[in-house]
């Protein structure tokens, strides 16, 4: 099968990245041939902000970009990560209008929130959800606290929720948790379209014995990730077990203050993934303190395949992944006191702890390698195809609606 994936680049290299990445590889290890089409958000600086904002609600030059390199290269499906802002929904039309399947995997929530997280001022909001236009988020300057911003934002939005885009010009969109499918059905994403399927890792690393006597933090320094909750938690406990922490962010500066403060605290900064799965590995255990509603949790099941159980906090998709008492344990979220209770209880009971990482690495095998990864995607890949040879009215004609 001939793929083409689509990807707009973020200017901080995430999570989606390393899916997009990831899933490719996969796909080519099957003997698939994978076309990539990318553009950076990098190509923003010093872009006029008016014709920025056009080509976030919709960009013509890819559009015409697009079907002239499908009619080139023919591929039998396109699978869409992100298209915000460069790309924009123009390419779904694009794809369509050459009478091919679209996919598109819901990282994140932008077709329902401005920031795109369900999250403001340290607590979850929805006053968006369900909203056409979300007038709460641009009132608020929810996108980069920015009014202006946050307008293009909410217009794109709105714009294509009018159009018909989510209901007719995708065929699949692919959401990695149960919670995350009921958020965009409460949006309006029609429900009939929504597939499940969870994260992998390709290739897994394997699993190491933790004996670090350390717990670990990864991810990006930032507001809803719970940095705050979890650096409290760590002064209650009173230096009882160290603590390193992956990553980098806006919350950097927390995170170093932290560190003066105290010493048992260490900041390891961006290191490569190889060097992640060493020093997950290497964990008693993982801490995963996000405040916000995780579409899935992708560092998780990192620490699952190196055995490392995850202490989280029981909100969004998370709640999901992990198993209270089985694969690690859960935490009221935003609540630090409970965080260290439950840390507290991990050192005092060595042999659960131990117990743990069998069942985190045994609970990895079951769900989350890449073979029975691979055989969902292709069974969404087939789906999509069928949903495309239904349609008996010719794309051409919706999208004729649409501005070029």
């Amino acid at each position: 099968m001939r793929v083409i994936t689509v990807h707009n680049y973020y200017q901080q290299p995430g999570g989606e990245e390393q899916i997009w990445s990831t899933e490719s590889a996969l796909l080519e290890s099957y003997g698939h041939e994978v076309l990539r089409y990318t553009l950076d958000n990098d190509e923003i600086n010093g872009a006029n902000p008016l014709l920025l904002a056009k080509n976030t609600v919709w960009n013509s030059g890819v559009y015409q970009e697009l079907r002239s390199l499908i009619r080139q290269q023919k591929p039998q499906i396109a699978h869409f990560h992100n298209t915000f802002p460069m790309i924009s929904p123009a390419a779904y039309y694009a794809v369509k209008d050459e009478g091919i399947p679209v996919v598109q995997t819901l990282h994140n929530y932008r077709l329902l929130c401005p920031n795109a997280l369900f999250f403001r001022q340290g607590q979850v909001c929805e006053d968006c959800l369900g909203k056409t236009f979300s007038l709460p988020g641009v009132v608020r300057g929810c996108y980069r606290g920015s009014r202006p911003a946050s307008a293009v934002v909410a217009a794109t939005m709105g714009f294509h929720s009018l159009l018909g885009t989510w209901s007719q010009a995708v065929d699949v969109f692919i959401a990695y948790s149960r919670f995350a499918m009921d958020k965009f059905i409460q949006g309006g994403l029609p429900a009939q379209k929504l597939a499940f399927k969870t994260n992998f890792l390709h290739p897994a690393p394997q699993p190491s014995t933790g004996e670090g006597g350390y717990a670990l933090f990864v991810g990006r320094l930032s507001v809803e990730k719970g940095l705050g909750v979890m650096i409290n938690a760590w002064r209650q406990l009173g230096g009882k077990i160290p603590l390193k922490i992956v990553g980098d962010g806006p919350m950097a500066g927390l995170v170093t203050e932290a560190v003066k403060e105290m010493p048992e605290i260490e900041w390891l900064g961006r290191i490569p993934l190889e060097q992640v799965y060493e020093v997950v590995g290497n964990a008693a255990f993982l801490v995963f303190p996000s405040e916000w509603y995780e579409t899935f949790g992708r560092v998780a099941i990192e620490a699952f395949a190196k055995g490392t159980p995850v202490v989280a906090s029981k909100i969004g998709a998370i709640t999901e992944l992990i198993d209270h008492q089985r694969t690690g344990l859960h935490f009221s979220p935003s609540d630090p006191k409970d965080l260290a209770d439950k840390v507290e209880w991990l050192l005092a009971h060595p042999q659960e702890l131990s117990r743990m990482r069998q069942e985190a690495r045994a609970e990895f095998e079951a769900k989350y390698t890449a073979a029975d990864n691979y055989k969902r995607l292709m069974e969404i890949y087939q789906s999509a195809i069928s949903e495309k040879s239904k349609s008996s009215l010719p794309f051409k004609l919706r999208s004729q609606r649409a501005p070029n």
